[in-house]
């Protein structure tokens, strides 16, 4: 095992590398999120269908899933100052290629290439950070890295929809070329690579692993990310690649747990710290990029606003979230118990859902949203690290990157997911709640009549024939009635996201027991 303490850095070196280390993850969350913005651009321009520009988003992130698990093996292969500077390139080159891209699958192409090198970014940004710190400081690393991995989600809309509105969208791809190789040039300078044990030769190379990973991986992010558009098991081709996700999970397992060099060291997750911080990035991924997902969605659709106004809403929160993480970081230094922030993390989430649900109409106000989302700012930072630290917190010298390349994969997975069951459980509800509002409009009920007499007689007065204004009463109240079913879906998303963070509550804190003496067993047997 390496020297540990060999990474830690002190004063303007470790600045650099903390610096550099964000970012690259800054990088990599925004492009996540700069794009969803900018899709419509890109439809007209390459006279793309909706389903054909959804790919520029779900390649990516196939591309993100299938490389950070791997990423820690990867590092011990090649370096990881070498892997980290080649993942940067390889994202800077494919953001320049992805802006140039004359077709929609070109587009694609580069944008699977461009979360390759992405996901890399984000894994080896955290061990580099964790292992920049000395042990007693590490919530402090957390919490500068947190910054990273939380504001990122948030600025990308507000950043994606001011360059579509003042310039074109190749330049959201752009921007990331001046910080890519500004990047590269002090990953080169300013970071050191562990002394790892001698690497695995071409022959030992776990590539049955690798295939079987990137099929697992990748099959499964693909169910999440088309699986509502494909309209679910109906289709043969989301039920192949069920099969395949399922199939190839198991064959991996096994492959990984009986191979002498697996391509990733399952075998870390004994450690019980991790795998309680595992699950929680899980929930915690499904929370972050959930809402973040919803509240846009809600803002544009319903209420009518830019993109750049729904993505502006969320900054406040953002800054709540920026100004909470060193606090914490500082908490965590202090010996507050982990178990608790969290806790009280999951009761505030709890709280924003609770008033989302509750102050969501047809007709919002923005000020309505100001306090709520500061409430959810307040606790992702007492979620994020916490959970973090705390996944980490028994890991020593290699484990630390199995470790984050674990969280990591899952926050990028619990997203998925929750994008994917908010997309579903909408359009289900959206569905449901449509046929039912209907049911109660009689023709023969007298408010029904009057109301559609009404709109008939104003739409008269603008000038309109009263056979037509009658038609477009009868389409005015068909918007109104579907504008109250999304409300209601929306209303339902909320509540439903509120009780799932509330049911953690009680898992979170009875794990605390067994964690504290397990860190003193872990604790005793390093010595």
């Amino acid at each position: 095992m390496e020297d540990q303490n060999s990474l830690v850095e002190y004063g303007f070196r470790r600045f650099i590398v903390t610096l550099t280390a964000i970012v690259c993850a800054l990088l990599e969350i925004v492009d996540t999120t700069i794009v969803n913005v900018a899709l419509n651009d890109m439809k007209g321009n390459m006279g793309a269908t909706l389903s054909e520009v959804g790919w520029v988003i779900t390649a990516y992130a196939i591309g993100n899933v299938i490389i950070v698990p791997m990423t820690s093996w990867l590092s011990q292969q090649f370096g990881r100052r070498n892997y980290f500077a080649f993942s940067i390139a390889l994202f800077t080159v494919c953001s320049f290629l992805c802006g140039n891209a004359t077709n929609i699958w070109e587009l694609v192409a580069f944008r699977f290439l461009q979360g390759v090198g992405g996901g890399a970014l984000l894994v080896t940004s955290q061990t580099i950070i964790t292992e920049s710190y000395p042990a007693e400081k590490r919530g402090m690393a957390q919490a500068i890295y947190g910054l990273g991995v939380i504001v990122g989600p948030t600025l990308g809309p507000p950043l994606g929809g001011y360059i579509v509105d003042n310039f074109s969208w190749p330049y959201i791809f752009y921007i990331n070329i001046p910080l890519g190789i500004i990047a590269v040039l002090l990953t080169l300078q300013f970071i050191k690579s562990p002394k790892y044990a001698a690497k695995t030769s071409t022959k030992a190379i776990d590539w049955l692993g690798i295939f079987l990973l990137t099929v697992t991986v990748g099959s499964l992010q693909f169910i999440l990310e088309r699986g509502h558009e494909e309209d679910w098991f109906t289709s043969p081709v989301i039920s192949i690649f069920t099969a395949l996700a399922v199939f190839g999970l198991f064959f991996f397992i096994w492959r990984e747990l009986t191979y002498k060099n697996p391509i990733v060291e399952l075998r870390v997750l004994k450690n019980g710290n991790l795998r309680i911080g595992t699950g929680m990035s899980f929930i915690l991924g499904f929370g972050l990029y959930g809402s973040t997902f919803v509240i846009p969605l809600y803002t544009q659709s319903l209420l009518g606003w830019t993109a750049l106004q729904s993505g502006l809403l969320m900054i406040p929160a953002t800054l709540a979230t920026a100004f909470m993480m060193p606090v914490v970081g500082r908490l965590i230094s202090k010996g507050v118990s982990q178990q608790y922030m969290v806790a009280v993390g999951l009761f505030l989430f709890f709280v924003y859902s609770f008033w989302g649900y509750k102050i969501i109409t047809p007709d919002t106000a923005k000020d309505n949203f100001f306090w709520m989302l500061i409430v959810r700012g307040i606790g992702l930072s007492l979620l994020f690290i916490p959970i973090t630290t705390m996944a980490l917190s028994t890991l020593k010298g290699q484990q630390i990157g199995q470790g984050a390349a674990f969280t990591g994969m899952m926050r990028q997975l619990g997203g998925s997911f929750g994008v994917a069951a908010i997309t579903t459980f909408m359009s289900n509800k959206n569905m449901s709640y449509r046929n039912d509002l209907i049911s109660k409009l009689d023709v023969n009920n007298l408010d029904v009549q009057q109301r559609v007499m009404a709109l008939k007689q104003g739409f008269i007065a603008k000038g309109m024939s009263p056979d037509m204004a009658l038609n477009s009463a009868y389409k005015a109240l068909d918007f109104t009635v579907t504008k109250q079913a999304a409300v209601l879906s929306y209303m339902d998303v909320f509540l439903y996201l509120g009780v799932l963070f509330l049911i953690c509550i009680p898992f979170i804190l009875m794990v605390r027991n067994r964690k504290d003496k397990e860190a003193i067993d872990m604790s005793a047997a390093m010595h």
